[in-house]
């Protein structure tokens, strides 16, 4: 931890000046860009208020919401497969591949039947959705006022249905190499209907309690990467390590696939940040710059700090630095500006890479970095967002700290405790009770032989 120390004490007077630079300048911002309010307001007084417009289909914002859909589900396939399988070893590319591809189709099919209803449908509680629009039933090509004012309701269905996608498939990297292919299916439905799709509830929907309380979360830090860092940690701690694990070698197969799967996730992610803005217009502009400036800040941060502990900067450690910044823009895309975007990245980027070498010194398998990259990205996100957002950015969100709210840090703090609580004790829970069922893990002469022979039947290689 003291490296973690000394390089946040040494972030400090750099994130202060930066800060209020960020903040003179996306305050001129605002200020030149504001149309005049004076003559609107004066003549409030003697115009009848009018009545607010029905809700209308805006074909604009129906293209780019459903090309967002499109970009978020290239996202898990093909770039969070190709992202995983080149980092496992030869004989289990296709069975890392399978889980990513075959996640696609259960979740989306129980997004339709349950998922997008105990997400997003009428409250109960501030805890979970109702039963109301189980099968979609009710949810039309009409706009929901609630959600998205300009699109069909099926638009906004469809784009939280690639979140609720990805995020499981993410949990995968934690437990690669080793879980039995039935037990993970049972794994990742259960995931998805008992921790997903109420945290989505709590953070994102009408009625939800953590967005009552105030909680910023643009795009999913909390609910998508939060939640599957949690319970990857907890899936490394229930699950078996991978044999020889601490003993042999095991090194990535195939880094170019690796590279090309980040590089997906990149491009996916202007959709799944700025897509977020459920509008074509100044909000998606903000979220698109800002996601793919601090990618940037945290790739060479990563090498950066990289080339100082190891001597030589890695192809894996840059783009694992993007997805670490990708990851920590995520619930602040909607409410920062660049040069907030720039320090983001820049502290994600250490960060993260610390929490990866200290993985290795807890001595906890957890595979393919889910905990250091997404947990500990999205945990720095969340607080982040408490941190650097503006109102001049977004004025439907809220001012974090350093514009004069410490109340919104207070809140970002309470919802990463509760959500990452949660999905950890959830996830343990979860596979206890697959495991009184059916084993978690292959037997140990399957995972020499690989999961892609001993799951699939199947080779990558010949």
């Amino acid at each position: 931890m003291k490296p973690l120390c000394r390089l946040m004490t040494a972030m400090l007077p750099i994130l202060a000046c930066l800060a209020l630079m960020a903040g003179t300048t996306e305050g001129l911002a605002q200020e030149g860009g504001a149309p005049a309010a004076s003559a609107p307001v004066a003549a409030a007084s003697e115009v009848p208020a009018a009545v607010p417009a029905p809700p209308k289909i805006d074909t604009g914002d129906t293209t780019w919401v459903l090309v967002s859909t499109a970009l978020v589900l290239a996202m898990t396939a093909p770039g969070l497969a190709l992202f995983y399988g080149g980092m496992v070893r030869g004989k289990n590319a296709l069975g890392t591949i399978m889980q990513s591809f075959i996640i696609l189709c259960l979740i989306s099919v129980q997004w339709v039947l349950l998922g997008y209803s105990l997400a997003f449908g009428p409250d109960k509680g501030h805890l979970i959705g109702g039963l109301e629009w189980l099968g979609l039933n009710g949810v039309g090509l009409e706009p929901n006022a609630d959600y998205a004012a300009t699109i069909p309701h099926q638009a906004f269905m469809i784009f939280q249905m690639m979140f609720a996608v990805i995020t499981p498939a993410l949990i995968t990297g934690a437990f690669a190499e080793r879980m039995k292919f039935s037990s993970f299916l049972v794994f990742t439905l259960l995931w998805s209907t008992l921790i997903y799709d109420p945290l989505a509830h709590w953070v994102w929907a009408v009625g939800g309690w953590m967005r009552n309380m105030g909680a910023l979360d643009f795009a999913g830090g909390t609910v998508v990467h939060i939640s599957s860092g949690a319970s990857a940690l907890a899936c490394a701690f229930v699950l078996r390590k991978r044999l020889g694990y601490g003993k042999e070698h095991m090194v990535p197969h195939n880094l170019p696939m690796t590279v090309l799967g980040a590089s997906l996730l990149w491009f996916g992610w202007f959709g799944f940040n700025a897509g977020s803005a459920v509008a074509s217009g100044a909000l998606a502009t903000s979220a698109f710059v800002v996601t793919h400036v601090a990618a940037s800040a945290a790739a060479l941060a990563w090498m950066a700090v990289e080339w100082i502990y190891r001597g030589k900067p890695t192809v894996l450690g840059a783009a694992s630095g993007a997805v670490a910044g990708l990851v920590a823009i995520t619930p602040a895309s909607g409410f920062v500006g660049p040069l907030s975007a720039v320090m983001i990245g820049l502290v994600a980027g250490g960060l993260c890479y610390l929490a990866v070498v200290w993985k290795a010194k807890c001595g906890y398998d957890d595979a393919l970095d889910v905990v250091g990259i997404h947990g500990v990205g999205g945990i720095w996100g969340a607080l982040a967002t408490g941190l650097f957002a503006s109102k001049a950015i977004n004025a439907a969100g809220a001012d974090g700290l350093f514009y004069g709210n410490p109340a919104q840090f207070g809140i970002q703090a309470v919802t990463v405790l509760i959500s990452a609580g949660f999905a950890f004790v959830g996830t343990v829970a979860i596979l206890k009770l697959i495991g009184m069922m059916m084993p978690l893990c292959v037997k140990e002469e399957e995972e020499r032989m690989g999961l892609d022979l001993s799951q699939h039947d199947e080779r990558a290689y010949s």
